[in-house]
């Protein structure tokens, strides 16, 4: 990457993270904007960034073939 691509490329994060950061705050007003349905939704996508996904664990994963 060539130092003038970088310059521009830091310049474009600092601005998306300004326009993120602005949204962001405004997004509790806007989510109770909407139908019950639409809320619905629009948390079910959000929930990933804030809530760790649950994985399923098998009970014999990981442990040792025999005990000594």
């Amino acid at each position: 990457m060539k130092a003038n691509e970088k310059i521009f490329t830091n310049d474009l994060r600092d601005k998306l993270k300004a326009i993120m950061s602005k949204e962001i705050e405004k997004l509790p007003e806007m989510i109770e904007k909407l139908e019950t349905r639409e809320k619905v939704n629009v948390l079910c996508k959000l929930m990933p960034f804030v809530v760790p996904k649950v994985e399923s664990v098998h009970p014999k994963e990981g442990e040792p073939f025999t005990f000594d």
